[in-house]
């Protein structure tokens, strides 16, 4: 069981900015999870609540995953950002992808470089 995190490194966040979006993106996904699939949460919240962070490289491509996670019926989260601060509102910055299972997930993500 994990959860992966996919960022944008074409906006080039600010190190802060970054993991906030990643926090967002985690928290979205996991409390989607908890409610919808409620079995799965609780199963990779007792193996530790893995969470793995990559990278896209634009937008096209973050949207091709989220398509593909849609698609494959596993929960996700797209955070689109307020741009209080490095972003202009309503830039995509990152998905979370699952919790679900390992399998599932490195169908969409398993070829993608960590951040």
């Amino acid at each position: 069981m994990k959860q992966v995190i996919v960022v944008r490194k074409d906006l080039k966040l600010g190190l802060g900015k970054l993991v906030a979006q990643c926090c967002h993106a985690c928290l979205e996904a996991s409390e989607s999870c908890r409610v919808k699939k409620r079995k799965l949460f609780t199963a990779w919240l007792n193996s530790g609540a893995k969470k793995v962070v990559v990278k896209a490289n634009s937008l096209d491509e973050l949207l091709q995953l989220k398509r593909q996670a849609d698609e494959a019926g596993i929960v996700n989260s797209l955070v689109v950002d307020m741009g209080l601060t490095q972003v202009e509102p309503g830039t995509i910055t990152a998905l979370a992808i699952g919790p679900d299972e390992d399998e599932k997930i490195d169908k969409i993500t398993g070829k993608l470089k960590l951040l």
